[in-house]
């Protein structure tokens, strides 16, 4: 499973250098998509087909944004949802024959959205938003020494599966200290309310230090490998 490359990184260069700062807006009540991160989307409902079919006719960007607590009351209209999102980039697409999709969307940057902005006689929501970019303080030797915790306290509650294999070749990868935690922090079972908080945390030593103690509160001295070793990475499709 390719989690990110050269022709992924060059591609969301160029979208993001081309974006325009108007993002079609996904709301879910129970994902956070992180840059970096793949995430499969199986669409159905009428309004994000129509989403869909306008973002792959187009710069093909969505930005999948956390829904507020309380959303069910108003699901149908504009419940409330979180300030700072994910911008998506679809990366693969399929049209099932009766309209619905399945995608894949690779996360490219987190963003703020300004202010909500209805587009006239388009049945989904769009909003104004700013691209948000890490923050690296700190030095190499630190930066460095909360990669080498991550991976210690990490990998070993894998055992040998599959999915271990795949983290192990994330913590020799080139990524940065903040794309490797933020790619962990998807991949992990924290709960949903932690990791929109570090969706929110710009600092990436900050974001590595959450990630080690929410590990911790999920993984506790006594357990072994956390759930299956052998599961299913990323997890099959979310769907809308």
């Amino acid at each position: 499973m390719i989690l990110y490359g050269v022709p992924f990184m060059n591609e969301d260069k160029a979208a993001l250098q081309n974006f325009k700062g108007t993002v079609r807006l996904f709301p879910l009540p129970n994902l956070v998509l992180f840059p970096h991160a793949l995430q499969p989307l199986h669409i159905f409902e009428p309004r994000y087909r129509k989403m869909t079919a306008d973002a792959l006719d187009d710069d093909k960007l969505i930005a999948l944004v956390l829904l507020q607590p309380g959303w069910e009351q108003h699901y149908d209209q504009a419940p409330p949802i979180h300030k700072i999102a994910c911008l998506g980039r679809i990366i693969a697409d399929q049209v099932l024959e009766d309209g619905r999709y399945n995608l894949l969307l690779r996360g490219i940057s987190r963003i703020r959205i300004i202010e909500e902005v209805p587009l006239e006689d388009k049945p989904y929501r769009s909003a104004q938003v700013e691209l948000v970019p890490d923050d690296t303080p700190g030095t190499l030797d630190e930066i460095m020494a909360l990669r080498t915790q991550l991976r210690e306290r990490i990998l070993p509650k894998f055992g040998d599966g599959q999915v271990a294999k795949q983290l192990a070749e994330l913590f020799h990868s080139e990524l940065s200290l903040g794309a490797l935690s933020d790619v962990l922090t998807f991949a992990l079972p924290v709960p949903i309310e932690r990791k929109q908080r570090m969706l929110e945390e710009v600092d990436e030593r900050k974001r590595a230090n959450m990630l080690l103690e929410g590990f911790e509160l999920i993984t506790p001295p006594n357990i072994g490998v956390i759930g299956n070793p052998h599961r299913k990475f990323p997890p099959d499709f979310s769907p809308n």
